[in-house]
């Protein structure tokens, strides 16, 4: 049998479309490649939104090409962001590319494979418009205990910096009855967690008419029997309203953490980016937040050194930093993207300020999100255990997982007690507190859930190739029938 590799870059968006990329090869009688094995097709799921993109994909296609000379049938496939922005000049570039396939129609791939095969010549397939909503498509999930599951895809912003709603479309919205049809078979199969992903997950709605959909969805998903925790990612502040809020708050399983994109705390930068609020508004929206769950653990994304950008601009977000008390941030130096109205914007920022900018806030934010993880010391937690999220746990002896606020938690267990599954949910004591994550040496207890039976029975499901450890299918249900998957959602920097 052929073997396969996925390869993914970017946001979650990019992460689940690739857990159907799996699932399509799957599918079509691929098996996954061991760790380590040559595959017999490798895919690039690309990102289109950093400077450096391009040559991260040229550079490991240039990589690539010395083994596929010495290996008779290898294929290479390239989809995603990238695929979309620069469609036939892929295979002008790396002439070795099998397949070209854009963001639209990535249940071609294995046709695309076929036909490049048979034809022996490269394939490039980039539509500009949906095909089919993704979620109709077969799916190799990582987790059997956690999943996504995307309620939209597109974008109808226009944000300067971003080319993301340039190569994924205008915003189109799964009626909630298909996602909650969705969510309901995720759990069927032992998941205990779902995220709902969208370009822009809070706008949900537009499509049919509905503007408080989202906060509707959220309660309907706290009357699944057996989901016991519901996240989101990534919502825009400009469509953030009370109702979310309150939805957030009422729903029990609706989890107390946020990540907000703030992206600027200047008003004139946020009038340059296109982001259709200002910094009063976002902290209104933090405000508002903590006082309906005043333990939410909230973060976002900040970009540095946007064009215009001035030391007065900057020290604004840094104001909006100390104010907002966030949990984490993901930190970005603005980098041009071609075909982005900010790439020919004047007054572009030299890049050693960028740097010093850049290294402020990390600095910065460190010290927030310390000072808020420490809050969190002495307070038991109850932690889904993961597979995976803890590098340092074979040389600590500890395991990780995420407590409700989404908080990396890394705890230990007691000598005799049988350590929990991955899935199952642990209660522990924080004793300590780093910037990123909490540690959790008072062990409380341990709650086996049917996550975590799912964990161990995807242990013993005969693997598709030696040294490859099984995924878990799942493909989308429809009205009266059975099966079918999951989903994905935001860009990181929406």
């Amino acid at each position: 049998m052929r073997t396969y590799e996925v390869r993914t870059y970017g946001c979650q968006m990019n992460v689940h479309d690739s857990e159907r990329l799996r699932g399509l090869l799957e599918d079509a009688g691929y098996v996954r490649a061991p760790e380590g094995d040559e595959a017999d097709v490798v895919v690039f799921n690309t990102c289109a939104v950093r400077e450096n993109a391009d040559n991260k994909l040229y550079g490991n296609l240039g990589h690539l090409a010395p083994v596929k000379a010495r290996k008779p049938g290898m294929q290479i496939a390239v989809g995603g962001c990238l695929a979309q922005k620069d469609k036939a000049s892929i295979v002008r570039k790396a002439p070795w590319v099998d397949v070209v396939f854009g963001t639209h129609n990535i249940g071609a791939l294995p046709v695309l494979l076929e036909r490049a095969r048979i034809a022996e010549e490269s394939q490039v397939e980039i539509l500009e418009s949906l095909d089919v909503f993704p979620s109709t498509l077969p799916t190799r999930r990582e987790s059997p205990y956690s999943a996504w599951v995307s309620v939209s895809v597109g974008c109808n912003n226009t944000c300067t910096f971003c080319i993301v709603p340039a190569l994924r479309g205008r915003e189109k919205d799964r009626r909630p009855g298909d996602v909650l049809a969705e969510v309901e078979a995720l759990v069927g199969e032992g998941v205990l967690e779902v995220t709902l992903l969208g370009q822009n997950v809070n706008s949900y709605g537009v499509e049919f008419g509905d503007r408080f959909a989202f906060g509707k969805l959220l309660r309907a998903c706290g009357g699944i029997e057996g989901l016991e925790r519901v996240r989101f990612t990534s919502p825009h502040p400009r469509d953030f309203t009370a109702d979310v809020i309150e939805a957030m708050a009422e729903t029990p399983n609706v989890m107390p953490s946020l990540h907000m994109p703030l992206q600027s705390g200047s008003d004139a930068v946020l009038k340059a980016m296109r982001r259709s609020y200002r910094r009063d508004r976002y902290l209104k929206i933090i405000e508002d937040v903590r006082a309906a769950m005043p333990d939410a653990a909230i973060t976002t994304d900040i970009i540095v050194g946007f064009p215009g950008e001035t030391e007065e601009d900057f020290q604004g977000t840094l104001d909006v930093v100390r104010q907002a008390r966030f949990a984490g941030a993901f930190t970005f130096q603005y980098s041009k993207r071609p075909g982005t109205p900010a790439e020919s914007m004047a007054d572009q920022i030299p890049r050693d300020v960028v740097q010093d900018r850049y290294e402020r806030l990390v600095a910065l934010q460190d010290d927030m999100a310390w000072a808020e993880n420490k809050r969190v010391v002495g307070r038991s937690v109850e932690v889904l255990v993961a597979e995976g999220e803890g590098r340092k746990d074979a040389a600590t002896h500890r395991l990780s997982g995420r407590a409700a606020d989404n908080r990396l938690v890394h705890f230990a267990v007691p000598e005799g007690v049988q350590p929990p599954r991955p899935g199952d949910l642990a209660t522990v004591e924080v004793t300590y507190a780093a910037p990123h994550h909490l540690v959790a040496d008072v062990f409380g207890a341990v709650r086996r859930t049917r996550a975590g039976d799912a964990w161990e029975r995807s242990l013993d499901a005969p693997a598709a190739a030696p040294g490859v450890t099984p995924g878990v299918m799942l493909g989308m249900p429809t009205v009266g029938a059975q099966p079918l998957e999951p989903s994905t959602g935001g860009c990181q920097v929406g």
